[in-house]
């Protein structure tokens, strides 16, 4: 059979046996619920029979481990849903397959050992600690918004090697990003117009003013040959065996593939924490406490190395950024003892495994100390895949969470974050996590 071309007669994993227009809305604003439901319906590999053609979706850690790890060479990205970012992020690692994304992995992966983001962490931590030192006792934020715009500023110098406050490059870069990004917030069915003023309009205005930004930079830099330690240089640095280096094209997707998921990441990740801290201040006061007890903790979090990082483990089960990894089946495998047909399209879901009762108990309680003791290294494999898994984990895992300790020992360290008392969070289900909207939050300086 053609992958891709399931006939009617295909037999799919279990489900309702029919389109529900009721259930293609849900999954496009809500599908968390609709998801849990059918696991507890169906078993842990169902079908979802929604508007665009039916979906599989493969939750629990056997059948997650299958698609990532145990037979990830079936279950491939470019032909799925992720076809989508390819206008934006061209031929980076989120959208390409096979040797060419183990070739693009090997290459890129240097730029983020251990190493590299030390080197990078002085950045960060003055971007955090400037982004802060604007805040006014008492001020009402919209942390989400604040997030986004460090988040940025860190990409543009760690990335692009681009100083944020020219009032030129750097600036219309992040804005320029930001337009593009803001296409895939738009209804599917209105980014097929072509029209002036038509989302896919303002999308490719910015993708061509991005370009045009990002090649400049690309060939200022080949011209100095400088060894500044930003991804930039890393990448025009890097060589196969055979000693050839990257193309300008080659380099430019990998670059917007990492601002694309870096810029996210962290963005809507501290969010969720300062959201989930707000509303257990029992949790934001211990870290608070510990840090004032560790000796020359003050006003940092020094002290709270391994207790934040619970917290952040915690956020991202809760709210992991690749919530969702759409795939096509090239051919018929089983998952979690079902039958998945060739050409079928199979989405492993972490937002969804994260919360099983059978995996998880209290699954939606924020609770930190269960990544704090024997329970989390007991979790079988697939559980817990908040940066996908296998060969196709995150390489920008580690320096997330760099971004992530450093904002959040800026803000917990100054001030603590309460929500407004009428606030009711709802999250967006867009290519990563976010919260929908603001999310305003009053900064009360610490006593």
């Amino acid at each position: 059979m053609d992958a891709g071309r399931m006939t009617a007669t295909t037999h799919l994993p279990p489900g309702p046996d029919r389109l529900s227009l009721d259930d293609s809305a849900r999954m496009a604003r809500n599908p968390l619920p609709l998801l849990l439901a059918a696991y507890e319906n169906y078993g842990p590999v169902f079908t979802v029979r929604v508007l665009g053609g039916p979906q599989v979706f493969a939750l629990g850690p056997e059948a997650t481990h299958r698609m990532l790890v145990g037979n990830a060479g079936n279950y491939v990205w470019r032909a799925g849903e992720m076809s989508d970012l390819v206008p934006l992020l061209g031929d980076g690692l989120l959208t390409i397959d096979g040797p060419a994304h183990r070739r693009m992995r090997r290459l890129v992966l240097p730029a983020f050992h251990r190493e590299s983001i030390a080197a990078m962490a002085a950045t960060v931590a003055e971007e955090a600690e400037r982004a802060v030192a604007g805040w006014r006792p008492g001020e009402t934020v919209d942390v989400h918004g604040w997030a986004r715009t460090v988040a940025m500023r860190i990409a543009m110098r760690a990335l692009l090697g681009l100083d944020p406050d020219d009032g030129d490059t750097g600036g219309r870069a992040a804005r320029e990003f930001e337009r593009a990004l803001a296409f895939y917030g738009t209804d599917r069915l209105a980014r097929r117009s072509h029209e002036p003023g038509s989302p896919l309009r303002r999308f490719e205005a910015a993708r061509e003013a991005l370009d045009r930004i990002v090649y400049a930079q690309i060939a200022r830099r080949r011209r100095a040959g400088d060894g500044r330690g930003d991804i930039l240089a890393m990448l025009l640095g890097a060589r196969d065996d055979d000693g050839r280096a990257l193309d300008d094209r080659e380099i430019r997707d990998q670059l917007l593939t990492l601002m694309f998921a870096g810029h996210d990441t962290t963005a809507s990740t501290i969010s969720f924490l300062l959201y989930e801290l707000a509303r257990n201040p029992e949790e934001r006061a211990l870290l608070q406490a510990v840090a004032d007890r560790a000796p020359g903790a003050a006003p940092g979090l020094a002290g709270t190395a391994n207790r934040l990082e619970d917290a952040i483990d915690e956020t991202l089960r809760l709210y992991p950024p690749a919530w969702v990894g759409p795939r096509l089946a090239l051919a018929e495998d089983t998952l979690a003892g079902v039958r998945v047909p060739a050409g079928a399209r199979v989405n492993y879901c972490s937002w969804a495994t994260h919360r099983l009762p059978d995996l998880w108990s209290e699954p939606d309680r924020f609770d930190p100390a269960r990544f704090a003791d024997e329970r989390a290294a007991a979790l079988p494999k697939g559980a817990y895949v908040p940066f996908g898994g296998g060969s196709r984990t995150c390489v920008g895992m580690r320096f997330a969470h760099l971004e992530i300790r450093a904002l959040a020992t800026a803000i917990l360290g100054r001030c603590t974050p309460e929500l407004q008392s009428d606030h009711q969070m709802t999250v967006r289900p867009m290519p990563t996590l976010r919260p929908e909207g603001a999310l305003h939050m009053t900064v009360r300086p610490r006593q």
